[in-house]
């Protein structure tokens, strides 16, 4: 009797950490592959003449590529928490790390529409919102927001009680400065384009 076909995987939706999968086919694109981050996706480009096996062991390929980058960046201090769910567990712990785990918010999630702050905070409800503006920028900017919408669930204004627990936190004055400087060029039409947030991709060259 014939052993029955090994079920097909398919190409993978999410990475590891729940970040979506989008894959690109394009009819320029023969001989190599690339992988790189963008609008909070893992963006996988293939060629067009890619059969559905060819495409789902590329991908899986260019995954484990793009892992390792983002391990990298995460020993550099870079990598950006990707969903809702692992900003909220990031947030929990820098509760715990600089704000003895008081602040205990009831969710923490990225937005669209915060077009004037990088991120707000609701002490009635517990709720943090960031600003998906923040997503690009270094791991300890987001960081400092945050913190800062950590403290306002235990402070709601900006008095000195609200700065003493912020700056528990020791990049502080160095994300503050970011931050005006962005704000600064942003006014200005100074600011970078946003798109694949300023990481290399990975690429593969095919072989025969």
């Amino acid at each position: 009797m014939a052993r029955p076909p090994a079920a097909d995987a398919g190409v993978p939706q999410v990475t590891d950490d729940g970040t979506p999968v989008v894959v690109r086919r394009s009819s320029r694109r023969r001989r190599t592959v690339a992988a790189f981050w963008e609008d909070g996706n893992a963006v996988v480009a293939i060629p067009a003449s890619f059969t559905k096996s060819q495409e789902r062991e590329w991908v899986q390929r260019m995954l484990a590529k793009l892992k390792k980058q983002g391990e990298r960046r995460n020993a550099q201090g870079r990598r950006r928490p990707a969903t809702d769910q692992v900003l909220a567990d990031h947030a929990a712990h820098l509760s715990r790390t600089y704000l003895g785990g008081r602040a205990v918010p009831t969710s923490v999630r990225w937005v669209g529409n915060q077009n004037s702050r990088w991120g707000s905070a609701t002490p009635a409800d517990g709720t943090i919102r960031l600003s998906n503006k923040l997503q690009p920028m270094p791991q300890w900017v987001i960081d400092y927001v945050l913190v800062h919408e950590l403290a306002h669930l235990l402070v709601a204004g900006h008095n000195a009680d609200f700065w003493r627990l912020v700056e528990a936190y020791p990049e502080t004055q160095r994300a503050k400065a970011f931050l005006e400087g962005v704000a600064f060029a942003t006014s200005r039409g100074l600011a970078p384009e946003s798109g694949r947030d300023n990481q290399p991709e990975c690429a593969a060259e095919l072989t025969d």
